[in-house]
């Protein structure tokens, strides 16, 4: 098939960003916030501005609204991708805002992908924010409730996006075909059939299919037409969209993890391929396992660590296209394997009672006492060695004074089974409940 060659060597952007709406009335989706007396379009009709977070699938406007709402309200706005934006970066925009707010222009800053931040950098966020410096929008695809901190989630209306239904996504296809700048002049058309394969393969996704139909749209022949067969060809060359900075990325990577945690070897394996296929790096890959390994299998199969970090040396020694292999091993490994979130659990509970009511000093028991003057001091006094006792046990307290609490609760799973069985041996007051 020969390609269009008008729609080559052009300095343009890509099509979902040439048809990007510029205003709520062009603005197709999302009616439960745009609408008539919906809070979005009362909050620019009244120029209200609040801080927001945008939760929703990737291609459903998030980025879009926030432009139209600094564009409307005649903000400064400012835009940063987590993925590759530091506290530098915010600091320089939080400066800036600064300034504005002494000139009385307000300033918006949108951040991309915001679940991304570590929490040091959306503490650095909250101050500017709590002060009004800054107005924040957020964009995420993950549950702000636990990709968010607290303080600043409490400052931010979260706002839930949809996925687009057919309807509103026939809508978007019908206005890049008519409008845009490349695809009218070449008065590209697309069959029935061809149309309604393209906005199935979307998934609710506005932004994948304006891609997949520029890629579809590079292959057409002389009678400027998109039939099933040209976007069949399209949908198969989808590894050539992967980008490796953007949302397809996260969104395969987001899938590939997602279904090893279920348990289903066979889908893993296909999006392990999906990356693979496009350019991903397989240590980034291995990296993920092992947190995965820990993470989601712990306890209830702890030869997964090892087989996940033994797959990442090997991957690194070998490299492509043999890496592949071991990648493949070590994914089904870990997708059939039994699952339990109990130590990840277990250590997410210590770390927030310990952010809420602080670190305890350590008993005297438990100290340390390398030195005369210590051991006066009774650090290390009334220690009882483990090793000194029958079954190498001995109960004691190891806990700070009254912080008593069980945060471990190994399922019956796997080899946890084992170890709640004997950690209700060792302490039936904490774990027999």
């Amino acid at each position: 098939m020969s390609a269009t060659p008008s729609l080559f060597n052009q300095n343009l952007p890509p099509l979902a960003d040439r048809i990007r709406p510029q205003s709520l009335d062009e603005f197709i989706g999302q009616p439960h916030l745009i609408d008539d007396q919906k809070l979005l379009s009362k909050l620019l009709e009244k120029g209200q501005l609040f801080s927001l977070i945008f939760w929703g699938p990737p291609g459903t406007g998030k980025t879009t609204l926030a432009r139209i709402i600094a564009n409307t309200l005649k903000t400064a706005f400012h835009e940063l991708s987590a993925v590759s934006s530091g506290v530098k970066d915010l600091r320089k925009v939080i400066d800036q805002g600064k300034a504005n707010r002494d000139t009385g222009r307000p300033t918006i800053l949108f951040i991309d992908e915001i679940h991304r931040f570590s929490k040091s950098q959306q503490d650095a966020l909250l101050h500017a924010v709590e002060e009004g410096v800054i107005t924040l929008i957020g964009a995420t695809t993950e549950n702000p409730s636990f990709e968010v901190i607290s303080p600043l989630l409490s400052r931010c209306r979260v706002l839930t996006l949809k996925p687009l239904n057919e309807d509103q996504l026939a809508k978007v296809l019908q206005r890049a075909l008519g409008q845009d700048i490349l695809l009218s002049k070449e008065a590209i058309k697309i069959g029935k059939d061809a149309k309604s394969q393209l906005i199935q393969s979307a998934g609710g996704d506005a932004r994948k299919m304006l891609n997949t139909l520029e890629l579809a749209a590079s292959m057409i022949g002389s009678d400027n037409s998109i039939s099933s067969t040209i976007l069949k060809e399209a949908l198969q060359s989808k590894t050539h969209l992967y980008d490796k900075t953007g949302d397809y990325h996260y969104d395969t990577i987001s899938a590939f993890i997602k279904s090893v945690r279920g348990s289903d070897p066979d889908a893993a394996v296909y999006w392990l391929a999906v990356m693979l296929e496009g350019g991903e790096k397989p240590e980034f890959i291995a990296r993920r396992l092992i947190i995965l390994a820990s993470e989601d299998i712990g306890n209830a199969d702890p030869q997964g660590l090892t087989i996940a970090t033994s797959g990442f040396q090997a991957v690194h020694m070998i490299g492509m296209p043999e890496a592949a292999i071991i990648l493949a091993q070590v994914t089904t490994y870990l997708a059939s394997a039994p699952k339990s979130n109990a130590s990840y659990m277990a250590v997410k509970t210590a770390t927030e009672k310990i952010s809420k009511e602080g670190a305890s000093d350590v008993p005297l028991h438990l100290r340390n006492a390398p030195t005369g003057l210590m051991k006066s001091l009774d650090y290390g006094k009334d220690y009882n060695y483990p090793h000194n006792h029958p079954e190498h046990f001995v109960e004691s307290d190891y806990f700070p004074e009254e912080k008593s609490e069980t945060f471990y609760h190994p399922t019956e799973l796997g080899y946890e089974e084992y170890i709640r069985e004997r950690l209700n041996k060792l302490w039936p007051k904490r774990y027999s409940k």
